[in-house]
């Protein structure tokens, strides 16, 4: 199955925007899938250079109401008339940087008609599933920061219950794509396999590590060196520093999922 990183935080290839975003598109058997939209319309354009039609995309779905994942949504369901959008109703309760900075998403009327809450898993493509349950076995894995949501008139800490991931079996094989890992790229990983007995092909997205502890890092290169993956894309909110890290300590399964990459999983 083929992943096409649409836009992130770099870019190596002319003709291709990057910014503080991240936007994926899946190819799956039956359907065209977007997973998130990045933080502007450049995703759009990058889209085109990339020869990926976003007006085939059957299916949107959205990881969790930042608006580095949500800021292209309204431009592109003004071009494409038939996506459902895929989203958990949390993703817009109103979230907040430190005590005042706003970083999430408007509910919009361009969406009426096309929403789908999710609660459980859904199988959206034969063997791709959004999945929306991330237990927290591990709390020391979370990534909260100075990250709220605001309740009634009070900011509190946002423990991102907004947070979905997506899963892919194919050929006996699982991979796991996360876009931003608020709840942990551990407890992710375990919910993943708490669902399905495959081992592990391909592990990427953001894994949002880049202000992690020398400790914290050796805790998720442990766990990745027990569950061995295949491959591990790290991209966006991982940070390139952290990305050298993990290359260093784990060797070349690992890469960077930069903006036009294009991966095969569970081949």
């Amino acid at each position: 199955m083929r992943i096409v990183t649409l836009i992130e935080n770099l870019v190596y290839q002319k003709n291709l925007f990057a910014e503080h975003g991240l936007s994926f598109y899946l190819e799956g058997s039956h359907k065209k899938i977007l997973f998130d939209t990045g933080q502007t319309s450049h995703f759009i354009h990058n889209a085109g250079v990339l020869g990926v039609d976003l007006t085939a995309i059957d299916e949107v779905v959205i990881s969790h109401g930042h608006y580095d994942h949500t800021g292209g949504l309204y431009p592109f369901l003004k071009i494409n008339p038939k996506a459902k959008v895929y989203i958990k109703r949390e993703a817009f309760h109103p979230k907040y940087h430190g005590q005042g900075k706003f970083i999430g998403v408007f509910y919009d009327s361009l969406l009426d008609k096309r929403i789908v809450y999710v609660d459980q898993r859904v199988e959206l493509d034969e063997g791709i599933f959004i999945m929306p349950n991330i237990p927290v076995k591990y709390p020391e894995d979370t990534n909260y920061g100075q990250l709220h949501v605001k309740v009634g008139d009070e900011l509190v800490e946002d423990t991102f219950e907004d947070e979905l991931y997506m899963a892919i079996t194919e050929n006996k094989k699982l991979s796991v794509i996360s876009s931003c890992s608020h709840r942990g790229i551990i407890n992710i990983l375990e919910a993943a396999r708490d669902e399905f007995d495959f081992p592990f092909d391909t592990i990427m997205g953001g894994f949002h590590i880049q202000a992690n502890s020398e400790d914290k890092l050796k805790t998720l290169a442990d766990y990745l060196k027990r569950i061995s993956p295949r491959a591990i894309g790290v991209c966006h909110c991982s940070g390139v520093e952290k990305y050298a890290w993990l290359l260093q300590h784990l060797g070349q399964r690992v890469f960077y999922n930069h903006t036009g990459k294009v991966v095969w999983v569970n081949g």
